[in-house]
């Protein structure tokens, strides 16, 4: 496959930054996004230019760090996949493929196609865990939960933290992030003691850090690449409500 790739390039986080067009010849279809990405690094180093940096790391779907805007899409045009797995045969011969940095001020763009993510981790921190004592392992049928409650609890937790819904999101909003973290908590015997302070904590973090506001378009659902569903949204403000109106009293 012969490709026109054109990507961001930005030296810094207060540089100005500009898409730059690159040639690309004999690129398999069988390989994966990313290692396009090498075959594009190793072209322009023998060439004398520099890398284009991204982020990246397991390379298998698993950890979120891969995240591109792949021709107006968040991790490209395949549904629930992440850009690691995104493989070459999604495109044709001849394209013109655009990629960017996600685009949020909670966001900054580092360098080229690396983004400051650190927002979510500062998130968690605000009470994505459980902190209290539970005590020894307990007998796994000790604590029964209903499978309903367990698939929607770990279907939340699911969540690799990438950033899509935040990238698709016209608002930049980081609800279903922020929801399926409070989720997989709040569902769980667990997550009990510390529920209310967690959903107040971890909404008024989300604020701090400048992300949108939600205003239930469902771009984030659609665009996120493990499939974690809006009804965590709604789960969030029933919990964050009922944690408000509970202070109050």
């Amino acid at each position: 496959m012969k490709l026109t790739i054109k990507v961001w390039r930005q030296k810094g986080p207060k540089a100005k930054g500009g898409f730059k067009a690159y040639s690309l010849d004999h690129v398999s279809e069988d390989s994966s996004f990313l290692e396009m990405m090498d075959q594009l690094n190793d072209q322009l180093v023998s060439g004398g230019e520099e890398a284009v940096h991204f982020d990246h790391d397991c390379r298998e779907g698993i950890c979120g760090m891969c995240s591109m805007y792949i021709n107006g899409r968040p991790h490209g045009p395949m549904e629930q996949t992440t850009t690691c797995q995104l493989h070459m045969r999604s495109f044709k011969d001849g394209d013109t493929i655009t990629i960017e940095p996600w685009r949020a001020s909670a966001f900054p763009v580092v360098k080229d196609l690396v983004v400051d993510r650190s927002a979510f981790d500062r998130i968690i921190q605000a009470g994505g865990y459980v902190s209290v004592g539970t005590g020894g392992v307990p007998d796994a049928n000790e604590i029964p939960i209903p499978k309903k409650i367990a698939d929607e609890a770990f279907n939340a937790a699911t969540c690799i933290g990438c950033g899509a819904c935040v990238a698709a999101c016209k608002n930049a909003s980081a609800m279903l992030f922020t929801s399926a973290k409070v989720s997989q908590l709040a569902m769980l015997p667990q997550g009990q003691v510390e529920r209310k302070e967690r959903a107040l904590n971890m909404v008024a973090q989300m604020d701090e850090e400048g992300f949108g506001a939600c205003t239930n378009t469902g771009a984030c659902a659609a665009e996120c690449p493990v499939g974690i569903d809006l009804t965590n949204i709604a789960r969030l403000n029933r919990e964050y409500f009922g944690a408000s109106v509970s202070t109050e009293e």
